[in-house]
């Protein structure tokens, strides 16, 4: 990875989050993540759609100190005791109201940065001071209107904005088998493979109807929102000009996939 020179469009980043514990680990994935930010450089800001934040219609956190938000389980203390405390942005919050009017947003001020997003941005941004905006997911739009928003976003990365989508392309939590950290399933490597091949050949919106895509889809996508913040991504590609890099494209735990995508401008080195 050559890192961009100043004062070119963002590119756009789909970020396989994984487990909570990628946050404090040293590992492939968390080494891919601050790869990519020592590439990219520091953006004015990072607008960043999660998995795991889902609305009724479509919000953006407005705190000027959004919060660090512990938003699982059993794990170990250290994880609870991390903090990522990156500024909000209300230029960015006003700019992604411009974007998507006349749709509403709402301005949010109790949401902050969640697990899909800070267990990311503290590898890309370690020093936390990058300001961070998140976009929720609105539980009532179909895949195609996700999408579309995505698409909506794309002259944000003129502006200095880097998007990013977290979540994973294929994710099964109750058929993960814990002994099998290196692998997947036969059909979650074959739909990983197939959303690989379908973003390398530009035909993303094949992606986009994913519930039509067969058995390998519906294992792999047995809920939406993992898979949804691809679609965002993937909207915010400018299909003439963007090269495509696929990042640590692996399944663990037989029903989890950590491959990530970045959509590098043509002004990339």
């Amino acid at each position: 990875m050559t890192k961009l020179p100043p004062k070119t469009r963002m590119p756009v980043l789909f970020l396989g989050h994984g487990s909570p514990m990628n946050a404090i680990e040293r590992n492939e994935f968390s080494r891919s993540w601050s790869d990519l930010g020592r590439c990219i450089g520091k953006p004015r800001a990072v607008l960043m759609v999660s998995a795991h934040w889902q609305t009724r219609g479509t919000a953006v956190t407005a705190n000027p100190e959004p919060r660090t938000i512990h938003d699982f389980g059993a794990f170990p203390q250290a994880l609870f005791d991390a903090r990522y405390p990156a500024p909000g942005d209300a230029e960015l919050v006003a700019q992604v109201r411009d974007c998507l009017a006349p749709m509403a947003v709402a301005e949010d001020s109790k949401w902050g940065l969640d697990h899909g997003a800070w267990s990311v941005l503290c590898h890309l941004y370690p020093e936390a001071d990058v300001p961070v905006v998140q976009l929720s997911m609105d539980v009532g739009l179909s895949p195609a209107g996700h999408y579309e928003l995505g698409q909506r976003l794309l002259p944000l990365r003129d502006k200095g904005v880097l998007i990013i989508g977290s979540g994973n392309v294929v994710h099964n939590l109750p058929a993960m088998k814990w002994n099998l950290p290196d692998e997947g399933f036969d059909w979650a490597q074959r739909f990983q493979d197939f959303v690989q091949k379908t973003i390398a050949a530009g035909q993303d919106r094949l992606l986009v109807d994913y519930p039509s895509l067969g058995t390998d889809a519906d294992r792999s996508i047995p809920t939406s929102d993992h898979y949804l913040p691809l679609l965002y991504a993937l909207g915010a590609r400018d299909a003439a000009d963007d090269a495509v890099e696929f990042v640590t494209p692996k399944c663990v735990y037989g029903s989890l996939s950590m491959m990530s995508v970045a959509l590098w401008p043509s002004a990339r080195p």
